[in-house]
């Protein structure tokens, strides 16, 4: 068994999705691979919830354990590497999309905009299909 996996507390549909994306890092790392186009480890350190490296090394090593992300080498340095989303991570976008409707509707401090808000509500799948071309384009 791999250790960067985590282990199975029940036969549950919802607790095996807790277990692998059920903490709040873990779905911002996602949020900025699927959404915001961050693809090496200094970009994700830059976003504004200040994850610590060693919080988001562990993060990226069990997406990637678990198949949500791909790890290869940078083609354009050899120093680096970059992770991208891969088809099971693609299959969270509407999950996600809710999430932040659903902020969106209930905080009213969200940088959400409403317009947003609505067209998740009204068309999701047209939302959905909007960011996976993009990631695609970027693939």
């Amino acid at each position: 068994m791999n250790k960067d996996l985590p282990t199975r507390r029940s036969d549950c549909s919802v607790s095996y999705a807790l277990d692998y994306i059920g903490d709040k890092w873990t779905l911002l790392v996602l949020r900025d691979l699927l959404f915001n186009g961050k693809r090496h480890f200094r970009d994700f350190l830059a976003s504004d919830e200040n994850i610590a490296s060693n919080i988001l090394t562990q993060r990226l090593k069990q997406l990637v354990a678990a198949e949500l992300v791909l790890r290869r080498p940078d083609p354009d340095s050899r120093r680096s590497v970059i992770y991208e989303p891969t088809a099971k991570s693609v299959d969270l976008i509407p999950a996600l999309l809710e999430l932040m409707r659903w902020s969106g509707k209930y905080d009213p401090q969200t940088r959400m905009t409403a317009k947003l808000a609505r067209r998740i509500e009204e068309d999701r799948d047209a939302v959905v299909a909007e960011v996976v071309a993009r990631l695609s384009a970027k693939g």
